[in-house]
């Protein structure tokens, strides 16, 4: 099972991540997130399939937090070459997207990411909040 959304600011995106660190019913195969000027795409890939009444949760909890999302031709292609074990660093070369994190979900990708891009910017944009 996979799920695919899009978040509008960090904060949210955080949110899914320590969701997936709480919830010991969801056996996750990883996580990608994935930074786009206008906010994150976010996919969630399952290991198993699990209960209709756990799918729907979760379903429910992203659905409050964004939008199903069915990403452009680069950012699928990106989705695609990381879940091929391409490294995330020859990701963004090929297909020009910013891949924040890829695999187990760590709070601290994200907020480093957050933290170097404002610092660039010298500012916070929307997105990041």
């Amino acid at each position: 099972m996979e799920y695919i959304y899009y978040l509008a600011n960090a904060s949210l995106t955080l949110r899914v991540v320590e969701r997936l660190h709480n919830e010991q019913r969801l056996p996750l195969l990883f996580l990608t997130v994935i930074h786009q000027i206008s906010g994150w795409v976010v996919k969630v890939k399952l290991s198993e399939i699990i209960s209709a009444e756990d799918a729907e949760n979760f379903r429910a909890f992203l659905n409050e937090l964004g939008i199903p999302h069915g990403p452009g031709i680069r950012v699928r292609m990106a989705l695609w070459g990381l879940e091929t074990g391409q490294s995330p660093v020859d990701v963004m070369r090929r297909y020009q997207v910013a891949v924040v994190s890829h695999g187990t979900p760590d709070r601290r990708d994200i907020e480093e990411f957050r933290d170097q891009f404002v610092m660039g910017l010298g500012y916070c944009p929307e997105t990041l909040a």
